[in-house]
């Protein structure tokens, strides 16, 4: 073949092609991002928008139709689902799969701008946005103090903590769950309003126009030109009762004469609830492609510094969750399993080559094969997922499939008689058809998993073509080192077919077993041939029992994963206020803590999810929860 003759005519050659393969995928594995399961990207977008005091009946007339109704004409449209709540609307259009999301969410906002003149002016801006899986958060951190209260401790998480969180590469979004802001509260006395002759348009205009900086043009002249500024705005709000709300003949009304001003807090948007305390926590994103466990261990990285910063304010920040301990978890049992499959793979290979020098050029095939893809599923975006490693850990038997062919016959040739030269390149050329037959045969079977239609193809993609690429250089490998090393690398094993030694004894013993259970096997062969029609019923028996027990077999996208949490999400009716629901989740809370594996409980309530005000809850076993006795799929009875 070309590629043999190159190699062994060119050692050097062969060998910097190698070292290519290996530095390309070194750098590539620096560079690729790990995930629990590859990135999809799903055709959905969400259209939110807020039309407050609207009843459901008058947001579904006004509001949720005519959106309906917009984006209907929309090409690659395949769903549309909407709901109405009081004062919001919630519009999802699911497009088909081979419509790019991008293309989608652009053509949702298109529509929308059109639409926005028909609809109420109470209503907001409608939100457009993409549907996400990776939009849920990696981290959620809880701030808590004793000393400060909510709205202290909400200013320095808002200023301190958000600030320098988003500030991380990979970090997408930090939000803020629970907070209540400063607010200055101003009581009217209305009376007083009324004995004044005073308005309450007048005083909510001298509160607009009056608390806020403003600018007074340039100074020029000199080295520098200078901006001047009117410092309007109030710091104190003790300051509020010194300002003009009106003035009445000769003389002025201030705020303190018909008002009381008291240093107060906003409402409660949100809440976020650990271990049945209000909490103030704080919910971060990654961005689409990062790596969730670089990002997460950056961030800890950056709450250490600033737990050290803050301690002096009495502040302390805790991990409540964290999305990529179960992803080490996973892709570290994954990675265990490769390991253990590759030392058994060479191991096997020294038993049935019986030679070390065979073992090693065949074996190098394997680093060498899995490297190389390393380097094409970075070129190609691919992570390092549950899916991508799965492939690597079912390909490691194929791996070194045509490279132990290819051995194996040099080695024929070379008890043949014939020189290492010549019996590296005959022997590769003389089977050289079969083993490419057989590895095409292998990319017929896993390449169309990665083009499937429908979301099962999205998910398996990067499985499929992972596979290919790496059995495609496999091949690559065993028609180019494997002749060039079985050339140059003189093999006394092989030339007098010895047993010498304590190993050599050992692999000899093993080949006399196996010569026996060879044996068996062609007895059991030659039983086969003499009774066809009872081997042809035997056979039919177990096809046929094998297809009917497959109704028995149950059917899921992913197998369920004891990951040591579950979530439960909770919807309250429509219009429920954040006390009444706060109610219901200490209720859920109470009954959750009654099962001794739970060791904490973390929710969160009107957190801006499209599903309405909801609970969230997700359950910490007390130790590893390898050790734990209960299944989490358990449910009282």
């Amino acid at each position: 073949m070309f590629l043999t003759r190159i190699s062994i005519g060119h050692p050097v050659f062969a060998t910097m092609m190698m070292v290519v393969l290996l530095v390309l995928g070194a750098f590539s594995y620096e560079r690729l991002g790990v995930d629990q399961f590859p990135n999809v990207d799903v055709p959905v977008v969400v259209v939110a928008t807020t039309y407050p005091g609207a009843t459901p009946e008058t947001v579904e007339t006004d509001v949720t139709r005519p959106i309906e109704e917009a984006l209907n004409t929309i090409s690659g449209l395949d769903e549309i689902t909407s709901t109405s709540y009081e004062g919001q609307s919630v519009v999802i259009a699911q497009f088909k799969l081979e419509v790019e999301s991008t293309t989608a969410a652009q053509d949702v906002r298109d529509k929308i701008a059109a639409l926005e003149a028909d609809l109420p002016e109470e209503t907001d801006k409608p939100v457009v946005a993409r549907f996400n899986p990776s939009d849920e958060p990696i981290l959620s951190v809880a701030i808590s103090s004793p000393s400060l209260e909510m709205p202290e401790l909400t200013t320095i998480a808002d200023q301190r903590v958000l600030r320098q969180l988003t500030t991380i590469a990979g970090v997408g979004q930090a939000t803020l769950i629970g907070g209540q802001k400063r607010q200055v509260d101003i009581s009217i006395d209305e009376t007083r309003m009324r004995a004044l002759g005073i308005g309450i348009d007048e005083i909510i205009e001298a509160l607009r126009t009056t608390n806020q900086n403003r600018s007074a043009g340039n100074v020029i002249g000199g080295i520098t030109d200078r901006t001047i500024q009117v410092q309007g705005r109030i710091a104190e709000p003790k300051d509020f009762l010194d300002m003009i709300v009106a003035r009445r003949g000769d003389g002025a009304v201030y705020l303190r004469d018909v008002a009381t001003v008291e240093d107060g807090a906003a409402d409660l948007g949100s809440l976020a609830i650990y271990n049945g305390e209000t909490a103030l926590a704080v919910a971060i994103v990654k961005v689409r492609d990062a790596n969730t466990v670089q990002v997460v261990s950056d961030v800890r990285k950056r709450l250490d510094q600033l737990n050290a910063e803050l301690s002096a304010q009495n502040v302390r920040l805790q991990i409540i969750t964290d999305a990529s301990a179960p992803i080490q978890e996973s892709l570290g049992q994954v990675q265990s399993t490769l390991i253990e499959g590759a030392a058994l793979a060479v191991a096997i290979v020294f038993l049935f080559l019986n030679s070390w020098r065979s073992t090693v050029i065949t074996g190098l095939t394997l680093p060498i094969a899995m490297i190389g893809t390393l380097a094409v599923i970075d070129f190609l975006g691919f992570t390092l997922n549950m899916l991508s490693l799965l492939a690597f850990t079912l390909s490691i038997g194929i791996l070194v499939d045509d490279a132990i062919v290819v051995r194996e016959n040099i080695m024929r040739h070379l008890h043949m008689g014939k020189s290492h030269l010549k019996a590296a390149l005959e022997g590769t050329n003389e089977i050289g058809l079969a083993v490419t037959a057989t590895t095409a045969t292998i990319v017929a079977v896993f390449l169309p998993v990665a083009f499937m239609e429908g979301m099962v193809g999205r998910f398996f993609y990067e499985f499929g073509v992972t596979v290919s690429a790496a059995v495609l250089i496999s091949l690559f490998v065993a028609f180019t080192l494997d002749p060039m090393l079985s050339s140059v690398w003189h093999d006394p094993d092989a030339e007098l077919d010895a047993r010498r030694g304590p190993v050599g004894r050992l692999i000899a013993r093993f080949d006399a077993g196996f010569e026996r259970l060879a044996e068996r096997y062609r007895e059991i062969i030659r039983w086969t041939l003499r009774h066809r029609l009872v081997t042809l019923g035997l056979t039919g028996g177990v096809l046929v029992g094998s297809i009917l027990m497959v109704p028995l077999v149950g059917v899921e996208f992913v197998p369920n994963a004891d990951e040591g949490r579950f979530q439960i999400n909770v919807t309250t009716p429509a219009g429920s206020s954040l006390g009444y629901t706060r109610t219901k989740v200490g209720q859920i809370e109470k009954a959750l803590h009654e099962f001794p594996e739970v060791a904490s409980i973390y929710s969160t309530i009107n957190t801006g999810s499209a599903m309405g005000k909801h609970k969230e809850d997700r359950r910490h076993p007390g130790g590893p929860w390898r050790r734990r006795q209960s299944d989490p799929t358990e449910r009282p009875g």
